[in-house]
């Protein structure tokens, strides 16, 4: 399971958007496996291993390389993998044998509806709006949302909504005993969510960029 960059052009302004979200979640990505995209830009070797270097200085560590032209790899890159295409849905980073291309995807709805429990280990990438689960969220498991998070059950896991810069997004779930709940990049870690909230239904949003946390009667 790893995290996918596709870096654009300019890369200047690209990393200096990397940059101001790692400044709202310093470490999040501090020993997460990264796959780098890169179909969107044209780089010679030296232009990889100079941005492979920009992304390890933030603590980003590349596994693996996809869209690159073999013959510009060498020791000193990560190797080109032979990965998937990435779902939006769901980020589990498993090869499977190549099939005949596929019809062009239906545009996909506002929400997204996970009628089963997210186990340990597993990710659920939904950026166009809100995710529901209908059950619970296991240790080790994410949810990441575009827009609000609903979870019907249990939230053991990580859920990290407004992924795509909406502060306006909120976290709901039915029992909470959450490793790290994040909103737009803010964040709490289990540390710091009152205790007096665990193992109850609550409620997270955004007030002037600061997490706010209640209980849900």
């Amino acid at each position: 399971m790893a995290f996918v960059f596709t870096p654009e052009e300019p890369l200047i302004e690209w990393l200096a958007q990397l940059d101001s979200w790692l400044a709202r979640s310093p470490g999040f990505f501090g020993g997460r496996p990264v796959v780098l995209d890169l179909v969107n830009v044209k780089l010679h070797k030296p232009g990889m291993v100079h941005l492979v270097a920009c992304l390890l200085e933030r603590g980003i560590r590349v596994i693996g390389l996809e869209g690159a032209d073999p013959a510009q790899l060498g020791p000193d890159l990560p190797p080109l993998l032979s990965g998937r295409a990435v779902n939006s849905n769901e980020l589990i980073a498993l090869a499977r044998p190549e099939q005949p291309p596929a019809a062009p995807p239906k545009q996909q709805p506002a929400s997204l509806l996970v009628d089963r429990p997210v186990r340990s280990g597993q990710s659920i990438i939904h950026p166009e709006g809100d995710v529901s689960v209908l059950g619970s969220v296991g240790s080790g498991a994410e949810i990441v949302a575009g827009g609000s998070i609903h979870i019907y059950g249990t939230l053991r896991g990580r859920a990290m909504a407004g992924h795509m810069g909406n502060s306006r997004a909120r976290i709901f779930c039915q029992k909470i005993e959450a490793e790290l709940l994040a909103i737009n990049g803010y964040y709490r870690t289990a540390e710091e969510i009152d205790a007096s909230y665990r193992g109850r239904p609550m409620q997270a949003w955004l007030n002037d960029n600061v997490m706010m946390i209640t209980a849900l009667n």
